[in-house]
């Protein structure tokens, strides 16, 4: 009996061993700096707050409503809703209704009509103990205000804006008084604003989410998680996903590598972003591309790089490669200095195309907005199938503190290879009264990989 309690003890010590050892390799290999969750829910908590008492009171006078009510319900969250719950809340709880109403002072007053207190952004506008109908609760405050118009989530062009169900609309109008039927309007464009519009605290935690999200792709784009001769496209997709919950961060989407090399095979734009090579080994002489995107404290990174892989008797990419990736930050030089307050992302699309083919390039460029949602609300400028511009978010106006994936392609002829590659870029971007600026700076040489 002793001796096996003696051999228990010893494992046990190991085992603990092991443990110390695995936290220590853990931490020595996880330098990215992440907060923790109670740290992520105080910095949106904190931010949500900032921006419903500073940005919404200025977005509500610039477009002239009253009054914007959020209808949601569990399982089925209106995503403008999403972006004002508590991070404690992960979904909205039975029946959600949020309203912001412009009061005397010209200041914006926020109620949440639901059966739990919402954070402390809002005042609870619902008692059920004082009155059982939260519909009811609802006509209250809509008469404390009496608002000339009253705006709900309801959009031709904007899925994001677009989150009120018919059921939820039913309901409101089966109850809303009569005499206000008639001053109900879409929170278009409320709800865009609202979305695309970013507050200071914002934009410097962004820097760091862009950053977290560069050094990701360094470390997939290494001999960490390559093995040249071995590890495949599919083997490097996985790894950027299990690397991204090692560090207990999501994605948005799936990511994708793709490798162009010297062979009869051509570019395809969409097998580009799905299948890639479709699980083919990584090779020397190979250009590898990555399309990654990371979602931390409710913001959303979008990012495209290249590595090329080096052959045994190479110190560097070759020249024409390198003039090829040049030539694409040429392109996002001339797309970004279109940026101007006011301008149509078609117009913004028109005239940097127009230049770069003068200037002897052979662009496409589909540049989103970000934030809130990978594809987020705000102006488009292009889409891959769609360059002589897009009907309805194309022509929405460019607005200042607005953030974008400058994502574009540049077509160049690799006579080494007998064929045309794509020189895919896409980088984070903050357009201001300063211009269009880089998040995190861009890629401006090609990753070597030995």
């Amino acid at each position: 009996m002793k001796t096996l309690k003696l051999i228990k003890i010893r494992f046990l010590y190991c085992t603990y061993l092991i443990a110390l050892l695995f936290t220590a390799f853990s931490n020595a290999a996880n330098p990215i700096d992440i907060l923790s969750m109670k740290e992520r829910a105080q910095f949106i908590d904190n931010m949500t707050d900032l921006r419903i008492k500073t940005l919404m009171p200025k977005l509500m006078n610039e477009h002239n409503i009253d009054m914007w009510i959020l209808i949601s319900r569990e399982y089925n969250e209106d995503p403008i809703v999403k972006t004002m719950l508590p991070a404690t809340w992960l979904s909205a709880r039975r029946t959600t209704i949020l309203m912001f109403a412009r009061n005397k002072n010209n200041k914006v007053d926020a109620w949440a009509i639901a059966p739990y207190k919402i954070g402390n952004s809002f005042k609870k506008g619902w008692d059920k103990t004082t009155e059982p109908n939260q519909w009811q609760a609802l006509n209250a405050l809509i008469t404390k205000y009496q608002p000339d118009n009253i705006a709900l989530n309801t959009s031709t062009h904007w899925a994001h804006a677009d989150g009120l169900t018919v059921g939820d609309q039913q309901r409101f109008l089966a109850n809303l008084p009569q005499p206000y039927h008639n001053k109900i309007i879409s929170s278009e464009p409320l709800a865009i604003a609202w979305l695309e519009q970013r507050i200071a605290p914002e934009v410097e935690m962004y820097k760091n989410i862009v950053a977290i999200a560069h050094e990701i792709i360094a470390e997939g784009f290494s001999t960490k998680a390559i093995t040249v001769g071995e590890t495949t496209s599919d083997d490097l997709v996985w790894w950027f996903r299990e690397r991204i919950r090692q560090l207990k961060l999501q994605t948005w989407f799936h990511p994708s590598v793709a490798i162009q090399r010297a062979d009869n095979k051509q570019f395809d734009h969409e097998q580009s972003f799905t299948n890639g090579y479709n699980d083919k080994v990584i090779r020397a002489g190979d250009l590898l591309h990555v399309d990654f995107g990371i979602t931390y404290l409710r913001l959303n990174t979008d990012t495209q790089q290249h590595a090329y892989i080096l052959k045994p008797e190479e110190t560097q990419a070759p020249a024409y490669l390198v003039n090829a990736f040049n030539s694409a930050n040429k392109l996002q030089d001339i797309f970004t200095a279109e940026f101007k307050a006011g301008k149509t992302g078609n117009q913004v699309l028109a005239a940097a195309r127009r230049k770069a083919i003068a200037q002897g390039l052979k662009p496409t460029i589909y540049t989103h907005p970000l934030g809130y949602h990978g594809h987020a609300a705000g102006t488009t400028l292009g889409m891959w199938d769609s360059q002589q511009g897009v009907a309805g978010d194309g022509d929405y106006p460019l607005h200042l503190n607005t953030a974008y994936s400058i994502e574009l392609n540049n077509a160049v002829f690799i006579k080494p290879w007998n064929k045309e590659i794509r020189i895919m870029l896409e980088e984070d971007a903050f357009f201001d009264n300063t211009g269009v600026w880089y998040l995190n700076s861009r890629q401006t040489k090609l990753i070597l990989i030995k």
